[in-house]
């Protein structure tokens, strides 16, 4: 008989934390110093002229921007209005990601130039069919929640590729996509193309389809841009992501409280125009915040740094209550080896152990310029292993499994107990690619490898046969507005070889 408890405390899953809350205040309040004292340059007039009206102050006012602070009472204010819960959907309204504290999503990263060509194994640059590939990986993979283009579509007019990303993702996935626009004719472009593939403003309203990637200059910048694209979303129930991207050591302080303190004022100033505009406007904030190499100088993806400070940004989030855009999934290798299966396992854990909602840059290698078919599916397996460590071990009558232990005593065994074939499917984590044969049933299967395994995974998905996710009166009407924003270009010139 089970001993009965009072304040038995349960531990649901395993926690994570790097930041306390008195350190997440310490960081906080050192934001709203430095956006009150400091400020933030604005790019846009008519971003200035919003900050101004809903009570910012503004000072060294040049041609092209103007210095703008935010007093702390206008920081309370944006969030008295700012929605604690962002929900995106899919064309296919069965998937959806409803964004709030301890909600775990997982999806790919966007917009590299270069991609790994999972027939040659080559590095390329992408083409429009590299965006459908992988749409339909993501469309396959059950761990991946959402997804990003995981690379630029450089078969077409330079300043349209923002709409052919979107219809190549339409064409292999209906799950929620995260997009990025050129510039505000892009956005518009896409938003019209969202409207006829949901069926109308209304259905859109009923559950956006997308959400848009919004990036500030760090450090402490708002471009013409990025300021447009913020008001429009505002303006048009669009959800966006506001991510600033300091780099520790060159577009932000050395140290990583420093680069979180930057980070977050740069967030903050989205957070306060966006509710000036429109009270309410859906926004998730992030920042692919993490360390320059002082011996390469690149922008890493797989430094310990950078996992520390997705981790602690998403407890910063937490503490505030806004949805939060983690990173995940990502290396600083070439191609899909030992180094990205570690570095990967590595962001994924901890970002899921610190509860990060939209966690993106699955599939990515090389600071974010290449993308990885195998990177994706090996990520896929990787997601499904920490999930397994997420539930942790639930302890009761049930699980403790007393009377099992009784009937089959000492000496016994558990293969044909009820309770064994009742729990193993649910208790145990099954893998779909790591190898647990042994020597000889190994040897005689191939002695294939982790990467050869994933590979032929890759391959097995991008050739299986799948029914189209729209009809072709439908897909002409999306690449009809491709084409017209086509035309709009046609006399730009692309500033690279696609083919190169």
């Amino acid at each position: 008989m089970q001993v009965r408890k009072t304040n038995y405390t349960v531990n649901a899953t395993p926690t994570f934390q790097v930041l306390t809350e008195d350190e997440i205040e310490a960081i906080y309040f050192s934001a709203l110093t430095v956006l009150y004292e400091t400020g933030v340059r604005v790019y846009d007039k008519e971003g200035v002229q919003v900050a101004y009206e809903g009570g910012a102050i503004v000072e060294d006012t040049k041609e092209d921007s103007s210095l703008v602070k935010i007093p702390p009472w206008l920081v309370d204010k944006a969030f008295a209005t700012l929605p604690r819960k962002v929900v995106v959907v899919g064309p296919d309204r069965k998937h959806k990601m409803e964004l709030y504290k301890d909600a775990l999503y997982f999806g790919s990263g966007s917009d590299t130039p270069f991609t790994i060509d999972p027939y040659t194994g080559k590095r390329r640059r992408a083409v429009y069919k590299d965006v459908v590939n992988f749409a339909k990986l993501a469309q396959a993979l059950p761990n991946i929640d959402f997804h990003m283009s995981l690379g630029i579509v450089q078969d077409v007019q330079v300043g349209t590729y923002d709409r052919w990303q979107y219809l190549a993702m339409l064409e292999g996935t209906t799950k929620p996509i995260n997009i990025t626009a050129v510039d505000l004719d892009g956005l518009r472009d896409q938003l019209e193309m969202a409207y006829i593939r949901v069926g109308g403003k209304d259905e859109w309203r009923k559950g956006p389809i997308f959400s848009l990637y919004i990036e500030p200059v760090s450090p402490l910048s708002h471009s013409e841009e990025v300021v447009q694209k913020l008001l429009f979303a505002s303006d048009h129930e669009i959800p966006f992501v506001y991510t600033p991207c300091p780099l520790a050591g060159a577009t932000s302080p050395c140290t990583l409280a420093g680069t979180a303190v930057q980070a977050l004022t740069e967030s903050l100033f989205g957070i306060v125009l966006s509710q000036i505009r429109k009270p309410g406007a859906p926004l998730i904030i992030g920042g692919l915040m993490s360390n320059m190499d002082m011996q390469t100088t690149v922008y890493c993806y797989g430094s310990p740094e950078m996992a520390l400070l997705s981790a602690a940004y998403t407890d910063i989030t937490k503490w505030l209550g806004v949805p939060e855009y983690e990173t995940a999934g990502c290396s600083d290798a070439k191609i899909f080896d030992e180094q990205a299966a570690l570095e990967a396992t590595m962001n994924i854990t901890t970002a899921a152990l610190v509860g990060g909602n939209m966690i993106h840059d699955v599939g990515y290698m090389e600071q974010g310029l290449t993308s990885s078919p195998e990177m994706m599916v090996a990520s896929n397996e990787i997601i499904d292993r920490v999930k397994r460590i997420m539930r942790g071990i639930p302890v009761d009558d049930e699980t403790t499994a007393l009377d099992v232990m009784d009937t089959v005593g000492p000496g016994g065994h558990y293969l044909d107990h009820d309770h064994t074939y009742n729990r193993f499917k649910t208790e145990i984590w099954r893998p779909t690619l790591t190898d647990r044969l042994n020597w000889e049933n190994w040897t005689a299967a191939g002695s294939k490898t982790y990467r050869e395994r994933v590979h032929e995974a890759v391959i097995e998905i991008l050739e299986a046969e799948t029914e189209p996710l729209m009809d072709e009166a439908m897909y002409k009407e999306l690449r009809h507005i491709c084409e017209m924003a086509d035309e709009r270009h046609k006399d730009e010139e692309l500033d690279f070889d696609i083919f190169g």
